[in-house]
Formats: C-alpha cells, sequence, structure tokens
C-alpha cells in the first residue's frame, strides 16, 4: 500500500497491518500459512503448465475436483500429506518440493510477522 494512502486510512481511526497480525499468529502460525500457501500456488503452477483441469488432476490423485479446487487455495481442510501427493503425483522432484519450500517472499503472512519482530527488536535495542 503506497504511504499516502496508508496515512490517510489511519488519519481516519483505519488500523493498518498485516493479515498475522490481525489475527494475532505467531510466528510459527505465520510460517505454517505461508507453507500451505506455496505448495498450493506450486500445485496449480503444475496443473496448469500440464495443461490438466482440475478433474483430471484429481481422478489421478484419486480426488474430487472441488478437493483440488481447495487445494489450490490453500484450504486449511485439505492436508499437507495431500497437497504433498498432489505435487509428487505430478512429477514434482524432492529437490522441486524444497525449492517451493524455500522460495524467498518478501510477503505473507510469515514474513510479515519476522519483520514486525525484527523492527521492534531493533527500536528496543536502539533506546
Amino acid at each position: 500500500m503506497r504511504d499516502a494512502k496508508k496515512k490517510r486510512l489511519e488519519s481516519k481511526g483505519w488500523k493498518v497491518g498485516t493479515a498475522a497480525e490481525f489475527l494475532g499468529l505467531s510466528t510459527a502460525e505465520a510460517a505454517y500459512v505461508e507453507l500451505r500457501l506455496r505448495l498450493a500456488a506450486g500445485l496449480k503452477r503444475r496443473r496448469i503448465g500440464q495443461d490438466l483441469t482440475q478433474t483430471e488432476l484429481a481422478k489421478v490423485v484419486r480426488s474430487s475436483q472441488s478437493r483440488v479446487a481447495k487445494m489450490e487455495t490453500g484450504d486449511p481442510t485439505v492436508s499437507l500429506d495431500l497437497l504433498i501427493r498432489s505435487l509428487f503425483a505430478l512429477g514434482v522432484s524432492y529437490k522441486e518440493l524444497a525449492k517451493l519450500i524455500d522460495e524467498k517472499r518478501r510477503s505473507g503472512p510469515a514474513y510479515a510477522v519476522a519483520e514486525r519482530r525484527s523492527r521492534i527488536n531493533r527500536i528496543a535495542r536502539d533506546r
């Protein structure tokens, strides 16, 4: 969000923050959410890259189209086990899976919580 917009919203009484701050997530909880979202995005990219429909992927992993849709959105009712098995069914290697998990993202709940704590620690240290 642009600084001008942020200041305008704050001046009208709105609070601006991250989803992790709003939900009160710990660093570990935010990292778990981030992991789930990375795997979900990777699954969708891989499925589309192989020109498969959700229904076709569902048949491969013995699930339903609606379950695949939930997997691709990071729905918390989908197990990490199913997400990872589906990635492997699409031919993802261990190395590719590790890259998905270790993507260097400068956004998302885990990053936001870590950044906020880092800023707080710097301020406390400088006092």
